[in-house]
């Protein structure tokens, strides 16, 4: 991904329909837009959900991008959130390798990062890490040392911190 600072977030609210991430990801895909990270989810309110699209803002003119969200059916509203005060979190599931010798040094880091062990098996580990970007860059690059057998990372979402 590219750097923090670059990075521009737009929030999309969607009637929960069959085949609205797909008009999404095409409308953008004609106009050439690219996405480094895209998540969605259910909402507090029945029946719309919450798209959080990732954007380099140097390559991306995210205004074009919200105009041309805008026009498509079932989005209830679509807005760049990259200047309010955010607060971003991803997800991290990992698989890394563990023996007897290097299991408690890895579990010292899991307690350092308040990281998650899911499961406990004789030559590996499952892992879960929530934070900041840079937080699960961190701690993967940690974990590198030791083996990473298999990582899954969402991408970003995003929330206003302003009551």
């Amino acid at each position: 991904m590219a750097d923090t600072e670059s990075k521009r977030y737009i929030v999309v609210l969607a009637e929960n329909k069959l085949g609205v991430l797909n008009r999404i990801t095409s409308q953008l895909r004609k106009r050439n837009f690219n996405i480094e990270s895209l998540t969605a989810g259910t909402t507090e309110k029945d029946g719309i959900s919450r798209i959080t699209l990732v954007f380099d803002g140097e390559t991306t003119n995210t205004e074009q991008v919200v105009k041309q969200l805008d026009k498509l059916i079932n989005i209830t509203k679509v807005w760049d959130a990259t200047s309010e005060n955010l607060v971003i979190r991803e997800t991290l599931l990992m698989k890394v390798k563990s023996t007897k010798t290097t299991r408690e040094e890895i579990l010292q880091f899991v307690q350092a990062f308040k990281a998650k062990v899911h499961a406990v098996y004789k030559t590996s580990l499952i892992l879960e890490i929530a934070g900041s970007s840079q937080r699960i860059d961190d701690f993967i690059e940690i974990m590198k040392g030791f083996g990473i057998i298999e990582m899954v990372r969402t991408g970003a979402t995003v929330l206003n911190q302003k009551e």
